[in-house]
């Protein structure tokens, strides 16, 4: 017995010699155990059916060694204190730190290496037992069976799983600074390699290492680079120990590259030029980081290839997701980085991202009182067709810019700065539109049009699509149709170019038509004839007055009428026709008068059962001021000739007996008068009290005097739009006083209700909300014609 047991001691001091190798080189023995020896050794254990323990046995005592003796010297390599002089460990960086992680994981390769033929022969060892499984113990074979990992592969799995256990915490951050700079270095290297030593004579220092060109180590950095990867490689720890640190450089450096190119250009493409970019300077420097030749380095290469492309597509994206609004302030010299931006769009998933950002970005810089209604159409319409080539489906106009077709329909100007625009002279976006001449497309047009698609290219719409919305309705590419969509209806829109049409032709003073006649034949291929036919009653109008004026004025008439005792000319309207126009009151002179009168009577003649009834505060009047030392020419309104008239009757006035004359009331009087106080014709001798200067001041002064009204003066002919719908909403106050006769007091609910069901019904009847209703009875109560209390409204006691 105790022979065998010598025996059995004496082959396992031979096992243990074979598979322990020593990693201090001052206690290596005289000589290891041949293979010869080794064999034989195991198989005696394996008479004694213990040969099975030998590889236990190995992997206890690699996994002590390199946990109690490899693992902490070659993180003792990266103590901040023995490393760093300074003592901050965030200074641990630079040339000294590429040596140090060198010599460490060279160290770590040699005392590693040492395990590689132990582990050969243990494999052959392994390789024996397996042939002559048969013979073994149950246990053995059960050993022998439970691992399907060769044995170099669970080494270096063990050495990988104690690495990585001990991590320090700064030296993640460490090895990405390494690789971001052997980046840099290898990004300089290549120029080098193309002899352009016109760029290089130009640079003092290098940008990669920041040392003057004489001492540039970007080759060193180079060479540590490859050299720590091959060891990293050979120890199979590569991807395990510098993966994330190669993909977080990796990432670091498309975002600067892709700020540094294209921030702030929108007039250039730049998505080729970064593709190029990615492969020909970082895809090859991850190839120099994983260089192999197997099948398996072809995958992952390829693997590596697509993230990074997706990555750039992706940052790409935010960053002209950021740009979004002013590349579409710019459009359309912005087209180039929009169509870029579609194609990453269609390799990424930040399409929601964009709508978001987009809509915030309108929302905050667009949407408040302090822009005006003329920018923000023209940012709606470049968005408009700046969108279009971003998304052709125009889904994400349609979300994007809800919210501004929300806020446009609430602005009051909205619709006149539109028709305003179509029918602008100069070569705006809207007059551009127009001249296309293509029919409004609407939603009720919408069904019609997409029968008729061609099924073979139909395409279904974005998930994120509107399914309340027709597919039509946000494909279509035109511009008009769009903005007359955000109301609903033509009629807001053919009504308000019947007010600018009037106010052009009652404010031009001539019977020239042609302008106006071409924008309403353009009109009417949009809006459709029966929509515009009061504007074409309306040009009608003008070119009869001007036949009818040229036979008034004619020599028999003349006779006949007494007309001519000045030159008179009438702008005939149909009432029924045209818009609301201004009222004033306003008394001209008697002989105005009469010529008016004489004029009337010439056209009942000619026209038999019409008549004319005179506004006459609308008008040009055209007037020579004899004074005493000189003759002026003025072209005025009627209000200004009629003052200045009555100072031909006396030079003195006072405010209040020339408002009794005029019957303007004082404060408008005052401000009309400013006109002719500026002119230095009429002066203020006292308070209220003007009169007239015969002769030319020496120094004329404008102090003290007010300047003429310039909205009055230069303003519409036609009646405001508040005017008009109070004129509108009058017509509801009968039914309401029939109401609060019958009934007594109501609340507002209860008149807006009732006024719905009995005087809103019809096609033609104005609609009225419960706000306008609201502000229309807080003014009859104002008036001292309703009260209201607890929330009633009733009529006054008499």
């Amino acid at each position: 017995m105790s022979e065998a047991l010598e025996t059995l001691s004496v082959a396992w001091n031979v096992i243990s010699k074979a598979f322990r190798p020593a990693l201090d080189s001052g206690s290596n023995d005289e000589y290891l155990p041949s293979y010869e020896d080794l064999k034989a050794s195991v198989e005696l254990l394996h008479q004694h059916g213990i040969a099975h323990i030998v590889e236990e046995w190995f992997f206890e005592t690699l996994q002590q060694d390199l946990r109690e003796i490899i693992v902490p010297r070659f993180w003792s390599h990266f103590d901040f204190k023995t490393v760093d002089a300074s003592g901050n460990p965030d200074t641990f960086f630079g040339s000294k730190y590429f040596l140090v992680l060198l010599h460490a994981v060279k160290e770590l390769h040699s005392s590693f290496q040492l395990y590689i033929p132990c582990v050969s022969q243990l494999q052959c060892l392994h390789e024996d037992l397996q042939a002559e499984e048969d013979t073994l113990p149950t246990e053995t074979r059960k050993f022998l069976q439970g691992s399907d990992l060769s044995l170099a592969s669970r080494v270096h799995l063990v050495l990988k799983a104690l690495l990585l256990a001990k991590l320090p915490q700064q030296f993640s951050n460490n090895l990405i600074d390494f690789y971001s700079r052997a980046f840099k270095a290898f990004q300089i290297k290549q120029p080098l390699e193309k002899c352009e030593e016109e760029d290089l004579d130009d640079q003092l220092e290098c940008s990669a290492c920041e040392n003057d060109n004489e001492n540039c180590c970007c080759v060193e950095v180079l060479n540590t680079f490859q050299e720590v990867n091959q060891h990293l490689k050979e120890l199979n720890i590569l991807e395990a120990v510098a993966g994330d640190a190669v993909t977080t450089v990796a990432y670091r450096h498309i975002k600067d590259y892709v700020q540094k190119t294209c921030k702030g250009n929108y007039e250039n493409s730049y998505l080729p030029q970064l593709e190029r970019w990615l492969d020909g300077a970082l895809l090859m420097w991850m190839q120099s980081v994983y260089s192999e030749s197997n099948a398996e380095y072809v995958v992952l290469i390829c693997n590596i290839k697509e993230q990074m492309n997706h990555f750039l597509y992706e940052t790409y994206t935010t960053v002209r997701t950021e740009e979004l609004f002013s590349i579409i302030i710019e459009f359309p010299e912005s087209q180039a980085a929009l169509e870029d931006l579609k194609v990453c769009l269609e390799k990424t998933n930040l399409r929601q991202n964009l709508i978001t950002s987009l809509k915030n970005s309108l929302e905050r810089r667009l949407l408040h009182p302090g822009v005006n209604t003329a920018d923000i159409l023209t940012a709606y319409i470049s968005a408009i067709k700046a969108l279009r080539i971003l998304d052709p489906t125009g889904v994400i106009l349609q979300l994007v810019c809800e919210p501004v077709r929300k806020y446009l329909r609430l602005r009051e100007d909205t619709v006149r700065c539109i028709v305003s625009s179509l029918t602008d002279d100069g070569c705006g976006e809207l007059a551009s539109e127009l001249m296309k001449g293509a029919p409004l497309l609407l939603d009720d047009n919408y069904q019609a049009d997409e029968e008729s698609v061609n099924w073979e290219s139909w395409q279904p719409d974005p998930s994120d699509a509107d399914p309340t919305k027709t597919t039509q309705s946000h494909r279509s590419h035109d511009i008009i149709s769009m903005l007359v969509s955000i109301y609903g209806s033509k009629d807001l829109f053919v009504k308000e170019y019947c007010v600018l049409l009037a106010d052009r032709l009652l404010s031009t003073f001539c019977y020239d038509t042609v302008r106006e006649i071409r924008y309403l034949e353009l009109l009417k291929l949009r809006f459709g004839e029966s929509q515009l036919h009061q504007c074409e009653v309306m040009l009608k109008d003008v070119a009869d007055s001007k036949r009818i004026n040229a036979h008034v004025n004619s020599e028999k008439m003349v006779a006949d009428f007494r007309v001519g005792e000045f030159p008179l000319n009438a702008m005939i309207l149909s009432a029924q026709f045209w818009p609301t126009l201004r009222e004033e009151h306003l008394q001209l002179p008697e002989i105005v008068e009469k010529a008016l009168d004489s004029y009337k009577k010439a056209f009942e003649a000619l026209k038999g059962n019409r008549t004319l009834c005179w506004k006459g505060h609308l008008g040009l009047v055209n007037l020579d001021l004899q004074l005493k030392d000189r003759t002026l020419n003025f072209s005025v309104s009627p209000i200004h000739a009629t003052i200045i008239w009555h100072f031909q009757e006396k030079a003195r006035w006072s405010l209040e007996a020339l408002s009794g004359v005029t019957r303007v009331p004082t404060s408008a009087l005052r401000r009309k008068i400013a006109y002719w106080q500026t002119l230095g014709i009429l002066r203020e001798e006292a308070t209220d009290v003007f009169v007239l200067e015969e002769e030319e001041p020496q120094r004329q002064s404008l102090d003290g005097s007010v300047l003429p009204d310039e909205e009055e003066e230069n303003g519409s002919v036609m009646a405001s739009s508040q005017d008009q719908r109070e004129e509108e909403l009058q017509v509801f106050w009968s039914f309401i006083v029939g109401m609060l006769t019958n009934l007594g007091s109501l609340p507002i609910e209860r008149i807006h209700s009732m006024l719905r069901m009995f005087a809103m019904q019809g096609s033609g009847t104005t609609g009225c909300s419960i706000h306008e209703l609201r502000q229309f009875l807080d003014r009859k109560v104002h008036e001292q014609k309703l009260v209201y209390s607890g929330g009633y409204y009733r009529l006054p006691r008499v």
